[in-house]
């Protein structure tokens, strides 16, 4: 994945960031979703990207590669030494423009 496509501006990576930094928005986050994404000033299509795991869609409007992995584990959780984690097969599924449902 290359950053053709990164928009520095779109506000789901600093969605991501906070996500990333604050567990207490985090656990908001895990408990109601829409209302942490109701803070964010975010386009329609990375509010849908996020609310239906679609990285792909996401990537392509501009979210950096990076954050797209980090809110992947945030979303999917991870599975240290188990392997491929739930989080990295959902992330590439979306990717590749696969269902990642039975993951």
């Amino acid at each position: 994945m290359s950053l053709e496509h990164f928009d520095p501006l779109l506000r789901a990576n600093d969605l991501v960031q906070d996500l990333k930094w604050d567990a207490g928005l985090l656990e908001e986050f895990q408990r109601d979703e829409e209302a942490v994404l109701d803070r964010y000033d975010l386009l329609p299509e990375e509010r849908q990207g996020v609310l239906e795991r679609d990285f792909r869609r996401l990537y392509l409007i501009g979210v950096h590669p990076y954050l797209l992995g980090q809110l992947s584990r945030l979303i999917h959780g991870t599975a240290e030494n188990a392997g491929t984690s739930v989080a990295a097969t959902a992330l590439v599924a979306s990717l590749l423009g696969e269902d990642a449902a039975g993951t």
